[in-house]
């Protein structure tokens, strides 16, 4: 009974055997040139909005690479259609799901399950049943489809994966990742609804996932814990983030003043839950007795507890590396403060949002591809992914590598040689900086193009 037990554990375990990052083609790669024409084209913006753009974009640390919906390289942002929806979704689907596929050798038919993520857009069929028709799948594949999860439902989907891998043996499962940015591209002025277009970017995530333990060996990594956290019953949380119409009608997503605040909420209670099982103990014990002689030291000083450093956990005693969802510039520099992190753990997040954006749900596997890109990933290593989401939910999850990773070409492969850059300024204080210039808001007319 004791053997059958430990038997029955190990086909619950949950391995990652490939995924597959989209890279749309070169013809949606958003340019400081191409980024001010969509923004001349915009009629209800004026000089002060052209001016927060400009602060916005210049501090994004968004590059010159990231990729956008056709739809506004053909002008059409104001007046989306259902098409361009679908369009955007096959591209990505025939893509990333094709490639991962045939790099896995893993026939359509022998997909179990399949688990699809697109949190701004809905349709009928459903996005899943796209798939199932495109590839094929099998008339039992369980099928899940998740929207309005924000940009932490790639973990979601893991987990839903997790779950159904202790009661289902030897099965594969099909987690599909990403955004639909074309209904979603804000032609409005409200600022709160204008920043989403400066930091969401195009993109998406195809994984294979598997519990036969006969294939442990081809496996990438092995999942170990995974913590999801959601305040969503705090008034304040549920509001930072909403998908909403203007006072003129314009739908968009509201991002507002108190995320940062509510994501460091969210960040400390799933870190509460999830450090003591991917920590050891002597770095829980050290923490302990470090913060009972400060608290009572600081009852015997007249001085008081602050005058002494506050104790900190050192996450590195269990994690190797981190996989920091890119949500902004402020966001990464948040994680990196409250984990104290070096530059050399957050250069993979900084670097993902600089070449690709915030691509919301996917953007933790482009983050995990530049490290294996790098060849950072070794046997036995663990990576620490952290990624939040509107409700508001913060979810994270360790990964044990299981071998050397970095052969195989992926998203990054052409141009990782070029990654870090020596600077990660973008042009666009360069080129539109004149506009701070300007004070009249009445008499300001944006020059035409030349």
């Amino acid at each position: 009974m004791l053997w059958r037990r430990i038997d029955r554990k190990r086909d619950r375990e949950c391995y990652i055997l490939d995924y597959e990052c989209h890279k749309p083609t070169d013809d949606r790669k958003l340019d400081t040139e191409c980024s001010g024409q969509v923004i001349r084209r915009n009629k209800n913006l004026g000089l002060n909005e052209y001016k927060f753009l400009l602060r916005a974009i210049v501090s994004s640390g968004i590059g010159e690479q990231t990729y956008g919906p056709r739809i506004i390289f053909n002008g059409q942002e104001e007046n989306p259609t259902l098409q361009d929806l679908i369009s955007e979704m096959e591209e990505f689907f025939h893509d990333s799901i094709g490639k991962l596929l045939a790099r896995s050798g893993i026939a359509p038919k022998e997909i179990d399950v399949l688990v699809v993520n697109v949190s701004m857009q809905s349709v009928v069929p459903s996005l899943p049943a796209m798939i199932i028709n495109h590839y094929k799948l099998r008339e039992d594949v369980k099928v899940f489809n998740l929207t309005g999860m924000g940009c932490s439902a790639s973990l979601i989907s893991v987990n839903i994966v997790q779950n159904i891998f202790k009661t289902y043996k030897n099965a594969y499962a099909l987690v599909v990742t990403s955004e639909s940015l074309s209904p979603n591209w804000y032609a409005g002025s409200d600022r709160s609804m204008i920043l989403a277009n400066c930091l969401f970017r195009s993109g998406g995530c195809a994984m294979l996932l598997t519990n036969k333990r006969a294939l442990k060996h081809r496996a990438m990594l092995k999942l170990k814990c995974l913590v999801r956290t959601h305040h969503g019953a705090i008034d304040e949380s549920y509001d930072c983030c909403h998908q909403r119409e203007d006072d003129q009608g314009r739908s968009g997503f509201h991002l507002d003043k108190s995320l940062p605040k509510v994501a460091t909420r969210a960040l400390v209670d799933n870190l509460r839950e999830i450090t003591p099982k991917i920590l050891p103990v002597r770095e829980l014990l050290r923490f302990m007795v470090v913060s009972f002689i400060r608290k009572y030291w600081s009852h015997r000083s007249t001085k008081g507890a602050g005058s002494s450093p506050k104790p900190a956990i050192n996450f590195k005693t269990g994690v190797d590396h981190f996989c920091i969802h890119t949500g902004g510039k402020a966001v990464i520099d948040g994680i990196g403060v409250s984990l104290d992190l070096t530059e050399h753990d957050l250069e993979p997040a900084r670097m993902t949002l600089h070449r690709f954006g915030n691509t919301s749900a996917s953007s933790l596997w482009y983050v995990l591809g530049y490290m294996e890109a790098k060849r950072r990933l070794k046997k036995g290593d663990r990576v620490l992914m952290i990624s939040f989401g509107a409700g508001f939910k913060c979810n994270s999850c360790l990964w044990e590598v299981l071998r050397d990773l970095g052969d195989a070409g992926n998203a990054w492969t052409d141009c990782i040689d070029s990654y870090p850059p020596n600077s990660l300024t973008n042009p666009f204080l360069e080129k539109y900086g004149w506009i701070n210039n300007e004070d009249d808001p009445s008499t300001f007319a944006f020059p035409s193009p030349s």
